[in-house]
């Protein structure tokens, strides 16, 4: 069971990042001398229990076949779809059923080996699916539907969590809840909740703050200081 080409990491990278007011995708922004999807992949190559990655481009992407981690033996090119549950599909449809699907957003470059170590040590020994999440610190409020900017009430927040990437689960059974959900239109955000739409109940691994995803201008400086700080510290494994 802990044989690396087991694991099977799939990364959607197929988005335009429509809320990082740019015309570049974000995944191709680069921090430093690297774009974070170069970042992201990095962290994902260098995990010694990871034996290839899938990445799921736009079909029109011309960007990643200049990047020089694009030739690396163990990463795979496949074609997005329309939304992230088409791309994830895209990247399962090349492993079987037996084989564990580590999917990753391309936008979280900050990501610690040893929160993936966890998450991988936890489904291994319940043989059961789980995601990285970190547990809501903040007051959370509940705006009425009908006006989303006047709060209707506070959410008790003790067993709330905020859902984070890597998510890992069997192939087979990710495939087909990812495929059910599709044929029903359900709308799917992460790979959890189609488990969750076929009746799952995904374990939850608590995972550093830092792994955060990169969504808006603002968290481009905020991973660059991260990704600095794990590099000082040698952070990234133990």
């Amino acid at each position: 069971m802990n044989n690396t080409s087991n694991i099977i990491a799939i990364v959607p990278a197929a988005g335009i990042g429509s809320r990082m007011n740019s015309q570049t995708p974000k995944q191709y922004l680069k921090i430093g001398s690297m774009t974070i999807l170069e970042h992201t992949l990095q962290k994902l190559l260098s995990h010694p229990r990871i034996g290839k990655i899938i990445v799921a481009i736009h079909a029109k992407d011309h960007l990643f076949a200049t990047l020089p981690i694009a030739t690396h033996s163990r990463i795979h090119v496949v074609k997005g779809g329309s939304t992230r549950a088409d791309s994830v599909l895209a990247g399962l449809q090349l492993l079987n059923d037996e084989q564990w699907a580590l999917v990753h957003d391309a936008a979280r470059p900050c990501v610690d080996h040893n929160d993936i170590n966890r998450l991988i040590n936890t489904v291994f020994e319940t043989q059961q699916g789980a995601i990285l999440a970190t547990r809501i610190s903040d007051t959370v409020k509940r705006a009425y539907q009908t006006n989303d900017n006047v709060i209707e009430s506070s959410e008790d927040r003790t067993y709330l969590w905020g859902a984070a990437t890597p998510q890992l689960f069997k192939v087979g059974e990710l495939k087909s809840c990812l495929q059910l959900a599709l044929n029903n239109h359900v709308p799917i955000t992460d790979e959890a909740s189609a488990i969750e739409y076929a009746g799952g109940h995904p374990l939850l691994v608590e995972c550093r703050r830092d792994n955060i995803k990169i969504t808006h201008p603002e968290d481009l400086a905020l991973a660059s200081f991260f990704l600095t700080n794990q590099m000082q510290k040698g952070d990234l494994c133990e």
